[in-house]
């Protein structure tokens, strides 16, 4: 892969990392990136994740090479790397697209926006957006600028967090807009995008996720989350996480059949650009 294949306005700097002139701002906490990365490798949420979204897109193949719009640390196009396929990061925050390449070795790393990166029309083959578009105020707008760069039939793949009666201060603190459901995530992608595949997951979480952040946040108690980023995430070992582990590798084996889950604290899905 080529960056200057997908856009001329691009500049790679002396991190190696691919800059644009000008990026905007996004909704996401300025120390995010290093929180994250500091759990990342130890966090059974981070590693389930990764689990479920290998197991969709195994499933579901893109031609080509996937762009990880919002990638953050670059955790998720590690694996997808590892795992053979041709990944580019796309992450506006300039510490996360450091530690995706100086860290974690990805060779194409753009710090920008996609909007400012000024990708060609019908250039890209394929999309990720993990825990992004829960971030962007205007999803629907921003769906309809992003479907013109994937070619006809090209791939998206998406993870949100859902249910609004989950709604916490963590969403607030984490730069969340919304959570969605099933339904939402159809309305949002109708007329741009055909969903392939769709299912919720994280579903051993949606108990402790309503007892010790939804409720505590109904409730008032506090103005910040009742967790830390490391307890939340399950970055130490311990019964409760063993016993989770289990739970999940069951939720994995199953989307790994292409089974479809009807119940969980997050969503997964791939489409096509229509």
């Amino acid at each position: 892969m080529r960056i200057e294949d997908f856009s001329n306005t691009l500049i790679r700097n002396a991190d190696g990392i691919y800059v644009a002139s000008e990026s905007r701002n996004v909704s996401y906490p300025t120390e995010g990136h290093m929180d994250c990365f500091q759990v990342e490798d130890r966090s059974f949420w981070f590693k389930h994740r990764n689990e479920c979204i290998g197991a969709m897109i195994s499933r579901h193949p893109f031609d080509g090479a996937l762009f990880d719009i919002g990638g953050g640390n670059g955790y998720v196009s590690q694996m997808l790397a590892e795992r053979g396929f041709d990944v580019a990061l796309v992450e506006p925050g300039y510490a996360g697209a450091l530690n995706a390449h100086k860290q974690r070795g990805l060779p194409q790393v753009i710090s920008s926006t996609v909007e400012d990166a000024n990708f060609a029309p019908q250039s890209i083959d394929a999309m990720g957006m993990f825990d992004v578009v829960e971030h962007i105020e205007g999803d629907r707008a921003f769906l309809e600028k992003m479907a013109p760069l994937l070619k006809t039939g090209g791939r998206l793949y998406l993870t949100v967090p859902c249910h609004g009666w989950l709604w916490s201060r963590a969403d607030i603190d984490a730069g969340h807009f919304r959570r969605h459901t099933e339904r939402s995530l159809q309305v949002l992608l109708e007329g741009l995008f055909e969903i392939d595949y769709l299912s919720y997951f994280f579903g051993p979480l949606v108990l402790p996720q309503v007892l010790f952040r939804a409720i505590p946040f109904r409730l008032g108690l506090g103005r910040k989350a009742v967790l830390s980023t490391e307890a939340e995430h399950g970055a130490k070992s311990g019964p409760v996480v063993g016993l989770l582990n289990k739970l999940l590798a069951r939720e994995a084996s199953k989307i790994r059949r292409g089974e479809q889950l009807r119940f969980g604290a997050s969503c997964l899905l791939a489409a096509h650009r229509i």
